[in-house]
């Protein structure tokens, strides 16, 4: 399957990124590489730029995609080692970082990767599928006790303790294998008329939930902001989309603490922690696609842009 999708709120991270001739930027969550292209041509196709993602079909697509810009790298991994990884890679600081978080719409629309409710596929939902345990032996093999969290917390299901029970139940007479599986476990624990009154699927909760669990999306996501924060120069930029509340509060509550380090008492007179601000909290908060892109592509419904910009004093 060819892996390939439309970039979500593309001119907005032209805008904001203020790409230029002859930097350095980093693509933290490449994809099939739509944004990491316009940056390329936004630069003049003068740019270097290294683009990051664990799955393989996205690093053999992208670099098919990108062959003819010489100053693109791409780099298998996980955005979450950025740091490092650059590093390793001999890259100059950045004028600018993109992290386009959650899944892509070719792993959606992929049926074999397990992502989608709407098709019957292997439970996979890895989106490096060379490590990690796949969602089948999430569900098979966690408690009663952790599943509702993983549901409740990453999911934000008030069904979550139904759903882990019936998990449970229905795993002791068939192990999970397929989505469809966990769909009808789903279904089994939500009341009918509940059901009928939801306006998207009843499962988009767990299927969410499971997916976070299995690639630990959530977790290293404040540090991974840090560190690309850390990657780049003085008036460099840090873009992130969002499509959920859970990584939106996170990168919200992560510029701000970046913004605003400082640890004292409100009253006290004077600054004595010694924290100096590292970023400028740009855009006015977050950036919504425009009505034209999401009746173009519903699934960027979702979506919020923020940014920051590292400031000359560093702490």
């Amino acid at each position: 399957m060819e892996f390939r999708h439309e970039p979500v709120l593309l001119q907005e991270v032209l805008q904001w990124m203020n790409v230029r001739s002859g930097g350095v930027y980093c693509d933290g969550t490449l994809g099939g590489g739509g944004h990491s292209e316009a940056i390329l041509k936004a630069s003049g196709g003068t740019a270097r730029l290294y683009g990051i993602d664990r799955d393989e079909n996205a690093i053999r697509a992208a670099s098919e995609r990108l062959k003819e810009y010489p100053g693109f790298t791409a780099i298998r991994g996980n955005f979450h080692d950025a740091k490092e990884l650059l590093a390793a890679a001999g890259a100059d600081p950045l004028d600018g970082a993109l992290l386009d978080l959650g899944v892509s719409s070719p792993q959606l629309d992929n049926a074999e990767r397990g992502f989608s409710y709407h098709e019957d596929a292997p439970l996979d939902m890895r989106m490096d599928r060379s490590q990690g345990i796949t969602a089948a032996e999430l569900l098979n093999t966690a408690d009663e006790r952790e599943l509702t969290a993983i549901i409740r917390d990453y999911g934000e299901e008030k069904w979550a303790a139904r759903i882990a029970r019936i998990i449970c139940e229905h795993r002791t007479e068939k192990p999970f294998e397929t989505t469809f599986d966990l769909v009808h476990a789903v279904d089994a624990a939500i009341p009918k008329a509940v059901r009928r009154k939801d306006d998207g699927h009843p499962a988009r909760r767990t299927f969410q939930a499971v997916r976070i669990a299995v690639n630990d999306e959530l977790k290293p996501l404040e540090q991974a902001l840090k560190d690309l924060t850390d990657c780049l120069k003085p008036g460099g930029r840090i873009c992130v989309i969002t499509f959920h509340s859970l990584e939106d509060r996170i990168v919200k509550r992560c510029f701000k603490t970046l913004e605003n380090p400082c640890i004292c008492p409100p009253k006290a007179p004077i600054c004595t922690c010694g924290r100096k601000p590292v970023v400028k909290v740009l855009a006015g908060g977050a950036v919504a696609p425009s009505a034209e892109e999401t009746e173009r592509n519903p699934r960027s419904r979702s979506a919020k842009l923020r940014v920051a910009e590292k400031r000359e004093t560093e702490v």
